[in-house]
């Protein structure tokens, strides 16, 4: 496992600040489009010429693959970097490091210029706190 001083994952934001945007984008775009074909909020899914699934359609639901798949890539994308893609909601990446002796995490949300927080391994965002 690599382990990051702040500095040296603050060097890496620059090139993951796009990917996570790309993933965040990716990631919307999923939850619009199973919005959209969830038959329980769709109240025209049956009009003629309609190619959505339906409960008794004999076309199969959309599964939106090349999405996720895309998804999928940008995550494994961003931890060939050695970090760790945490939340793909909030866009959270945490950094393996070590405070004191012990393992840490340093956290930096998409958006945020720089790593400026650290929580325990066997924390979360909510439980992060400054370096400084």
């Amino acid at each position: 496992m690599k382990f990051f001083s702040p500095e040296r994952a603050n060097a890496l934001i620059p090139k993951l600040a796009p990917l996570v945007e790309e993933l965040l984008e990716k990631r919307r775009d999923l939850a619009i489009k199973l919005l959209e074909n969830d038959p329980a909020l769709r109240s025209n899914a049956s009009l003629p010429g309609t190619r959505l699934a339906t409960p008794r359609s004999p076309f199969p639901p959309p599964r939106f693959g090349d999405l996720k798949s895309e998804i999928v890539r940008l995550i494994h994308r961003i931890e060939s970097y050695g970090c760790i893609v945490k939340d793909i909601d909030l866009g959270t990446v945490d950094f393996p490091s070590t405070r004191g002796g012990e393992a840490v995490y340093l956290c930096w949300k998409a958006g945020e210029s720089a790593v400026e927080h650290w929580h325990g391994t066997d924390e979360g965002f909510a439980e992060r706190r400054p370096l400084k």
